[in-house]
């Protein structure tokens, strides 16, 4: 049997399938597709899209949480001894078992491959399912992520080095901020690099000078505000909470990515993806004017990429996946769909799992 997808007009006004939705991500849950097996390294991930997906399909029941905890936790790496967290390694999470490094027979440490992505979906998880973080191994996490922190502000995701961008600083004030512990980074030096990334049209790129991305964007405006150095709903709070980013060139430009189709373009002159509709519509939502764009048409474009057998495709009529399937997910829920739990925003998962900003 072939898979089949609506290929919707604005006036067809197809409704969101909740039930659908609940039913692919459960399905993800108990097994992944084959063509998955490329991104092993990044299960951790992958469950964050589900988990989170689940809770803001208000359907969490569908899990069994507990079995969800343990596998999370097992995945933390962790020091051998005080001399380990000077080492200038990072022990956080592991993506998946088989990036999670043993002894060897010798007893020697093969190299710990945590990485900061998969401890903010480590984390996102187990606040997500109600575990209390108060009862892990933090200081670890915060001790040793201070390491991975460069001279200019920015962030490696792993100790072993690679690139450094607004990714990972978002990772890292995420980190801190779940668990209510802000050792583990230097927040102005994180600011000034967030704000050297603001291009000349007023959206962030991922580096200094680099073009404006929706995806880089959303990481400098969640960043900053989960830092505590600006307010959300700024477009509506006085001139001095806002200076230090460019507000009005932020809001145009953020705007302007509202396709004539709908849908959001992450960059100008690209098309229109489901994903942006949550990382363009979560700047707005952080900036208060999300009401300022066409909601139906943004619904009408999201359930042309709607599957009729559950999840979300990137573009129109193609095959649905878990990424674009959580972001179609956190979209309707930043549009009010009803039988969606809200969002928080800067955190990325439903906003009763944690503080709502």
């Amino acid at each position: 049997m072939s898979v089949s997808f609506w290929e919707a007009s604005p006036s067809d006004n197809i409704k969101f399938e909740r039930e659908r939705h609940v039913y692919y991500m459960e399905m993800m849950h108990h097994l992944l597709p084959s063509h998955y097996s490329g991104q092993e390294i990044n299960r951790l991930t992958l469950a964050y899209f589900v988990i989170s997906g689940l809770d803001l399909l208000n359907a969490l029941d569908r899990i069994d949480k507990e079995g969800v905890i343990s596998w999370v936790l097992s995945l933390q790496a962790h020091p051998r001894s005080e001399a380990d967290l000077e080492s200038g390694q990072f022990f956080g999470f592991h993506g998946s078992r088989s990036s999670q490094f043993e002894m060897n027979d010798n007893g020697a440490l093969i190299p710990n491959g945590s990485h900061l992505a998969s401890t903010y979906c480590a984390l996102a998880v187990l606040r997500t399912v109600g575990y209390n973080l108060s009862s892990m191994d933090s200081r670890s996490i915060l001790k040793s992520i201070k390491y991975l922190q460069q001279p200019n502000g920015s962030f490696m995701p792993t100790h072993i080095g690679a690139e450094t961008d607004l990714r990972f600083v978002y990772c890292a004030a995420a980190i801190c901020f779940m668990l209510e512990n802000w050792s583990g980074m230097d927040r102005e030096k994180a600011k000034e690099y967030i704000l050297s990334c603001q291009s000349y049209d007023g959206g962030f790129g991922l580096v200094p000078s680099s073009e404006s991305h929706g995806g880089a964007t959303y990481c400098a405006l969640a960043s900053l505000l989960l830092m505590g150095f600006i307010e959300d709903d700024l477009i509506s709070k006085s001139a001095s909470s806002s200076c230090i980013i460019d507000v009005p060139l932020l809001l145009d430009w953020s705007l302007q990515r509202q396709a004539r189709d709908g849908g959001f373009q992450g960059r100008a002159n690209k098309d229109s993806d489901t994903c942006y509709a949550f990382w363009v519509g979560g700047v707005l939502k952080i900036l208060g004017a999300h009401k300022f764009i066409d909601q139906k048409a943004s619904r009408d474009f999201l359930s042309t990429c709607q599957s009729e057998y559950g999840g979300f495709s990137k573009f129109p009529g193609q095959l649905p996946d878990l990424y674009h399937s959580y972001y179609g997910i956190t979209a309707f829920s930043l549009l009010n769909e009803p039988g969606l739990n809200p969002i928080s925003v800067a955190l990325g998962i439903a906003g009763a799992a944690g503080v709502t900003l």
